[in-house]
């Protein structure tokens, strides 16, 4: 392991240099993990850590230090604790980040289940909708104009490793995307169209998630090749839009878990 170098200074170019990767990682083309659980993951899946970065009260944390041997020959910087936290952006931070390079874009057509997402603005929400494509096995997220940024350190955070099992795209023109996917298009809208629970999704699905707000754009759900609708309890507005994203997906789950060989041959209700 090499000799760690310590870092108490905020003029310090090394904390510059982390401070503008924070604000624009995709620019920079590295992103800031925070915490034990990311920086173990990230190290057992193989992503490509360039620095760690260890507060010095996360010097005498037994998993941490073990981290460090595990990323032996990882240049590794310790960070006074006040300044560990500004980095981190946490109040409490566990001790421990790394800088990791963010995964090339993914190339070539898509097949299978993917989620499309428009506009969708919340980081908490961007996260969540990660963390539960990769939970029901879908591998493919394209995010268009709009998202929030997907390796910045909220979105990271509410992925909770997600984005280690993901094929991710951002800035994706979601309109010409979709000619690449083989899926049969869904757009998810608040009202007005078919249930979700009427629908055959044993298929491969593409979902088009939209906007916190507004929702889907006109033209994403006009191209879509069907529409469909959450069912829920009269009075209440809508769903928050990761949510209601879960929902889809393990619908679609569900069916495929229940549409065993005995029982296929079933048809499609979706438009083709």
């Amino acid at each position: 392991m090499r000799d760690p170098r310590y870092i108490s200074s905020r003029d310090n170019p090394v904390v510059k240099a982390l401070r503008i990767l924070v604000d624009d990682p995709r620019r920079q083309g590295q992103a800031l993990i925070d915490g034990i659980h990311l920086v173990a993951l990230a190290l057992a899946r193989g992503v490509s850590v360039a620095r760690l970065l260890v507060s010095e009260g996360g010097q005498r944390n037994a998993e941490i230090v073990a981290l460090q041997r595990r990323a032996a020959g990882v240049d590794c910087v310790i960070l006074r604790d006040g300044l560990f936290r500004e980095i981190s952006g946490v109040s409490t931070p566990t001790g421990i980040a790394a800088v990791i390079d963010i995964p090339l874009v993914p190339e070539g057509p898509i097949a299978g289940d993917a989620v499309l997402l428009d506009a969708v603005q919340d980081a908490g929400n961007v996260g969540a909708i990660l963390r539960t494509a990769a939970a029901a096995g879908v591998r493919d997220v394209l995010l268009g104009p709009g998202c929030a940024g997907v390796w910045t350190p909220r979105v990271l955070r509410a992925g909770q490793g997600a984005h280690f099992s993901l094929a991710i795209r951002e800035q994706v023109d979601l309109l010409a995307a979709l000619a690449f996917c083989s899926g049969t298009s869904i757009a998810t809208v608040a009202r007005g169209a078919a249930s979700l629970y009427e629908l055959d999704l044993t298929g491969p699905i593409v979902w088009l998630v939209g906007n916190e707000g507004s929702g889907l754009s006109a033209d994403l759900v006009e191209t879509a090749r069907t529409c469909v609708t959450i069912p829920i309890a009269g009075g209440s507005e809508s769903l928050n839009v990761a949510a209601a994203t879960a929902v889809c997906l393990f619908e679609a789950s569900r069916q495929r878990f229940m549409n065993k060989p005995a029982q296929g041959g079933r048809e499609s209700n979706l438009k083709r």
